[in-house]
């Protein structure tokens, strides 16, 4: 039956309906706002804040993290004296080359508040001289504990106290997917760092534990000196998506305690910078060579005395193993620990004292955070029967196979220390190069990265003056140089030979 109300009610519904979709089109095109009128800003939604306060949280996490580490964290410069191959424009004119100062830098931190820092043994070794910045710019002339190349692990000394330090955690509690920060100090740039970087903070989480990269051993043998050490090498590094570049070697990569629980150490790249995976030494087995460092000057390395491998599927199944895990036993030496102790070729070493050994490398870390004399309990898989032993741990004739201890001072000359080569200037060699005066000593050279070099020095400009002393000869300034002392400033008043302008340069006399 038709119904009158109730079809208007119908088309008065449509009409409102279809009204107020004409307006909010309307709006939209911004047909409805007057000309005059100051333009509507659209305002975004806001997300929850509960959404995102985890997000905050960590992002706190970080920061704290961060200026709690920093301070601690050192940049590390070196020199070394090599025979010079450059082709130099300026000494393609004086003879013969003299030994040229060669310059490296790294990361480091402190772990005592009197001084001692922990970096890597690449870093540091074959060098002649040492020098650390702190993060509020102190710098210091270190010392050369020792190092062991075969676990890439170095101490140094700096003469200080109350100086920032930082925790060393638990690398063994470490795990996959934790959050973890790499941090470096790759040291300043020239003039003051007006083009460094130094103090890198950089997160990432764990992205595997124990990775063997042959890194340690392929760069001994490729010595002839060092080929025997080859044999002691340990790897069993941390690996991280954290970046981690050459100049953050030596740096410390912290948990979200801020404790240390590794030393960046490598990175996979084939060109030399990060390709998306780091590396650090455990701390727990860095903590150990540190150790043997301070108190004796070199590594004291146990030793059980078998030859291992790693236990692939086929072998757990032969073996009877409840699990792919553990250091297959390949030789057993004769009169050592590990024979005494009754192991047998085909055994598997499953766990050290309590402590699960998943992998061959693993077996070697922990038998190296050993002390000779230590005894140790093994348990083993034999005919598919997990055994026990004990073993007295001896000590490897690591020390006879590589040397490492700070190498005997050399003496060099003052300027060679803060990285420069100085010629007399002349008149003939004003004309040729155009230089507006004759006057002053020429800088033929300035070693890369050296002191000089990192205060902004550049070959080529003229010495005026040395500690507010004119020179006029380069034996001057070798005579006023040295008179300076270590850790005092030298001012030296700089010209630049073709446009006459002066400036001062304020260097750090290192050792």
């Amino acid at each position: 039956m038709f119904d009158p109300l109730k079809t208007k009610m119908k088309v008065l519904f449509y009409v409102a309906l279809a009204f107020l979709v004409g307006v909010g089109v309307a709006s939209g095109m911004g047909w409805t706002r007057d000309a005059a009128a100051t333009p509507a800003i659209s305002v975004a939604p806001q997300i929850p804040a509960e959404t995102v306060q985890p997000a905050r949280d960590l992002s706190e996490s970080f920061v704290r993290v961060a200026e709690m580490v920093t301070p601690a964290v050192v940049s590390i410069t070196t020199r070394r004296v090599v025979r010079s191959t450059a082709n130099d424009p300026f000494r393609n004119w004086f003879g013969t080359p003299d030994p040229e100062p060669r310059g490296g830098s790294g990361s480091g931190f402190l772990v005592s508040s009197d001084g001692y820092i922990l970096t890597n043994n690449h870093v540091v070794e074959d060098t002649d001289a040492i020098t650390v910045q702190l993060e509020d710019r102190r710098a210091f002339e270190a010392t050369l504990i020792g190092g062991d190349p075969t676990t890439d692990v170095a101490v140094i000394k700096v003469e200080g106290s109350d100086l920032p330090t930082l925790s060393l955690g638990d690398s063994d509690g470490v795990r996959v997917g934790e959050w973890v920060l790499a941090v470096g100090n790759p040291g300043v740039g020239p003039a003051g760092g007006t083009t460094s970087f130094n103090h890198t903070v950089t997160a990432g989480i764990v992205s595997f534990k124990g990775r063997p990269l042959g890194i340690i051993g392929n760069e001994l043998r490729s010595d002839p000196e060092s080929q025997e050490a080859a044999q002691y090498a340990i790897e069993d590094f941390i690996q991280t998506d954290a970046v981690i570049n050459p100049g953050n070697s030596g740096g410390p990569m912290v948990n979200l305690d801020g404790q240390v629980i590794g030393i960046n150490s490598a990175i996979a790249s084939g060109d030399g910078y990060y390709q998306g995976y780091g590396f650090a030494i455990p701390i727990s087995l860095a903590r150990r060579v540190m150790e043997d460092l301070i108190e004796y000057r070199e590594v004291r390395r146990a030793f059980l005395g078998v030859g291992i491998g790693a236990v692939p599927p086929e072998a757990a199944e032969v073996y009877g193993l409840p699990e792919v895990s553990g250091a297959l036993v390949q030789e057993v030496n004769p009169g050592t620990p590990a024979e005494e102790a009754g192991l047998e070729l085909e055994d598997v070493i499953v766990a050290i004292d309590d402590d699960p050994v998943s992998h061959s490398n693993q077996l070697q870390q922990l038998i190296a955070r050993k002390r000779p004399g230590d005894r140790v309990r093994i348990a083993y898989y034999r005919d598919g029967e997990r055994r026990a032993t004990e073993a007295r741990l001896g000590e490897s004739p690591l020390n006879e196979a590589t040397v490492v201890a700070a190498a005997p001072e050399r003496t060099t000359r003052a300027e060679e220390r803060l990285g420069i080569e100085v010629v007399d200037n002349s008149p003939q060699l004003a004309r040729r190069y155009q230089f507006r005066t004759d006057e002053g000593v020429l800088i033929s050279s300035v070693t890369r990265s050296g002191p000089a070099d990192m205060q902004g020095v550049r070959a080529g400009e003229l010495i005026v003056a040395v500690n507010r002393q004119r020179v006029d000869s380069a034996d001057e300034v070798t005579e006023i140089l040295a008179g300076v002392e270590t850790g005092e400033i030298v001012t030296l008043l700089l010209a630049n030979p073709v446009t006459g302008r002066q400036r001062f340069n304020y260097i750090r006399m290192p050792r």
